[in-house]
């Protein structure tokens, strides 16, 4: 009698372990978290970094192209434009964060109640949402901004509201997909109320979607806040912000003075691009098929 070897289940990797598995795996994902690290770092230490100070003028240096001294050449007033791109990440990326986490948050508790309980409340919030996107999105945004005021919270809150369909429609589906599934209806006899089964055990499952739409939206909201402050309904000069950085760059980019243009919208289209390749490496890190 021979002995036949026991077939062994794959082991189930750590958290840890499966993103350093993710990272080596996917070399476009390790890109992406490597420059996500450098725009964080460039939020958090930038302007304790920078060589000059973002709002000093200096007549005697305007419009200088970029050289040792100003790596991204000087503005119309002498401000050393590599400073204030730098220093820009900050407000930007606050402001796209912070509509984002919004968003969600209400998105998540609206898209919970309709998906779950159903019957009137979502009909009222298929209807709300329907509102919402029958408008072209940029244009509900700046029609929001321009009534409240263009500051960075109106900012905030007109992002916030025109993100919030896309996280209620999300997790309406994923709820009411899994409300009747076994799990959901075990916990339920096992004596658990409605909020917690929701809260517990429903909504963890519609996490691993929801963490790739995020991750999307955080580029689009830096493209929006960017937009409204390019069209003059954004943040106010002289703060540094890519948008402004852009708009004025572009009065001059005919008479030759291109890097004041070019260097913040390389440094916007760069965050952008992050986040959209950081969705990717999210949904690998996230889906729950992945970890064996």
């Amino acid at each position: 009698m021979t002995d036949t070897p026991l077939k062994t289940t794959p082991k189930a990797t750590g958290g840890f372990d499966h993103l350093i598995y993710v990272l080596r795996a996917n070399p476009v994902t390790l890109l992406a978290f490597g420059m996500f690290a450098l725009i964080m770092l460039s939020a958090i230490l930038g302007p304790a970094l920078v060589p000059y100070d973002p709002l000093q003028t200096n007549a005697a240096k305007a419009l200088h192209p970029p050289s040792w001294d100003h790596w991204f050449g000087t503005d119309n007033v002498g401000r050393d434009v590599f400073s204030r791109v730098i220093v820009a990440t900050r407000l930007d990326l606050w402001i796209s964060v912070a509509a984002v986490a919004l968003s969600f948050v209400v998105g998540s508790v609206l898209g919970c109640i309709a998906g779950y309980w159903g019957g009137w409340p979502d009909i009222v919030l298929n209807r709300i949402l329907d509102t919402i996107m029958a408008f072209p999105l940029f244009v509900l945004a700046m029609g929001i901004v321009a009534a409240l005021g263009n500051t960075i919270e109106n900012i905030i809150y007109a992002t916030a509201i025109i993100n919030v369909p896309f996280y209620a429609r999300l997790v309406r589906a994923e709820v009411n997909i899994r409300r009747s599934a076994g799990f959901a209806q075990a916990a339920k006899l096992s004596g658990n109320s409605d909020v917690r089964v929701l809260a517990m055990h429903i909504f963890p499952n519609a996490l691993p979607p929801m963490m790739v739409q995020v991750s999307l939206n955080l580029g689009w909201a830096i493209l929006n806040a960017a937009g409204l402050s390019f069209i003059g309904l954004g943040v106010r000069p002289p703060t540094p912000e890519w948008g402004i950085m852009v708009a004025e760059g572009a009065n001059f980019i005919v008479s030759g003075e291109w890097w004041m243009a070019v260097f913040p919208g390389l440094w916007l289209m760069m965050a952008v691009f992050t986040f959209n390749l950081l969705g990717d490496g999210l949904r690998d890190i996230v889906d729950p098929r992945k970890r064996t």
